[in-house]
């Protein structure tokens, strides 16, 4: 198979990348003070304040367009970013969850890594910090949102591996293994629990408080508690390939095989998943691109750790998946819309999960333009990547 001739060539890679960063230069303007709301609007997002859990993946996308275009600009508007994560941090605005990782790696570390910001080590500890006190003994896991130990919230989520990179990175510059170990026992307790013998996965998994024994997995955002909801098995096949870079665990990749099998499987052809793995070709039910684009992502962050013959066969799947995201699913104007990727859903409701309502469903969504955008970067070799 000549992929020369079925995949998108470099120039066109390239072509397609300066597009999406001409759409963040047009709109740079109005979203430094202010951030891009999680999801759009027919569209269009609105301006947020520093709040809820998608903020660091507006800073994230101008550093990667920092990167690509050496433009100062949006050095400087990232950095007036930054500002405001210390300032969130430091105040303890909206940090009361284990989304950390998410506000603060592709925000803070990736300013400290890139351009040696002393603010973005500064607030990427605290916000290390702040996560390492959602950890429970018991169960040997980070709590993902509510009350700390509130039996009803005794639970992690499958979200939380693409969290850990901050406190691997915290106990790199620190020299406290303290982060470390703490990532590694999630990393443990996650992977001993999340992947049902199918290999799909459970959004989330319920701990005993008494004792920290597992309990049962359940559904936040997924049709039901026996489906497997699209983004949090992108979750998984992302997480496993960083807690591979990261511990060297055979498991790791064991797991990898079959958490992204699963997820190609249940697949519509075109590779680009239906919001829930239930769903399949010729659904009515709308698609997520994000978790394509995460599920992309992760295969080519595993692909240096693999077999050729492995290695060569997951490209090829994230190759389709960048070419029909490319094609069918990328801004291609200011005028079409202030975001960069269409057709992600946020949240979508259904008779067997707790979601009261649709939420951002067929719009743009913050991290959907991120790991869209992160993977054109990744296909271009052209980033270092801030996990």
């Amino acid at each position: 198979m000549n992929e020369k001739n079925i995949f998108a060539s470099e120039g066109a890679i390239t072509s397609t990348l300066d597009i999406a960063i001409a759409i963040l230069q047009h709109y740079l303007r109005d979203f430094t003070h202010q951030f891009r709301y999680s999801n759009s609007d027919n569209n269009f997002y609105k301006q947020s304040e520093n709040i809820e859990w998608t903020t660091g993946f507006n800073t994230g996308l101008y550093w990667l367009a920092y990167e690509y275009t050496q433009d100062a600009d949006f050095k400087e508007a990232a950095l007036i970013q930054v500002d405001s994560f210390l300032e969130r941090i430091e105040q303890k605005i909206d940090v009361e969850h284990h989304d950390m990782g998410f506000l603060y790696s592709l925000s803070c570390v990736a300013a400290y890594k890139l351009v040696g910001s002393e603010i973005g080590k500064k607030a990427a500890l605290l916000a290390a910090d702040q996560l390492c006190a959602r950890f429970h003994e018991k169960g040997q896991f980070l709590q993902a949102w509510g009350e700390l130990g509130a039996e009803n919230n005794y639970r992690l989520i499958i979200d939380c591996l693409m969290n850990l990179p901050l406190l691997y990175w915290a106990s790199e510059v620190s020299g406290d293994m303290n982060y470390r170990n703490i990532a590694l026992a999630h990393t443990k307790t996650s992977l001993d629990n999340l992947v049902r013998d199918d290999y799909s996965t459970y959004h989330t998994y319920f701990f005993d408080t008494k004792d920290g024994s597992p309990l049962q997995g359940a559904t936040q955002q997924g049709y039901r508690d026996g489906s497997a909801w699209a983004r949090g098995q992108a979750w998984g096949i992302y997480g496993l390939a960083i807690s591979y870079r990261y511990t060297k665990d055979p498991k790791c990749i064991e797991l990898f095989y079959q958490v992204t099998d699963f997820f190609l499987k249940h697949c519509p052809n075109d590779l680009i998943a239906y919001w829930d793995l239930e769903f399949n070709e010729g659904s009515n039910e709308s698609r997520d691109s994000s978790a394509a684009a995460i599920a992309a992502c992760g295969i080519l962050e595993m692909m240096p750790y693999l077999p050729k013959e492995k290695a060569d066969y997951y490209h090829e799947k994230a190759l389709v998946i960048a070419n029909n995201l490319m094609d069918n699913y990328a801004v291609k104007s200011v005028e079409q819309s202030n975001g960069l990727l269409l057709h992600g859903v946020y949240a979508k409701s259904s008779p067997f999960n707790p979601i009261p309502e649709d939420r951002g469903v067929d719009e743009c969504n913050l991290w959907g333009d991120y790991f869209y955008l992160e993977l054109l970067m990744r296909l271009l070799e052209k980033s270092k990547l801030y996990w």
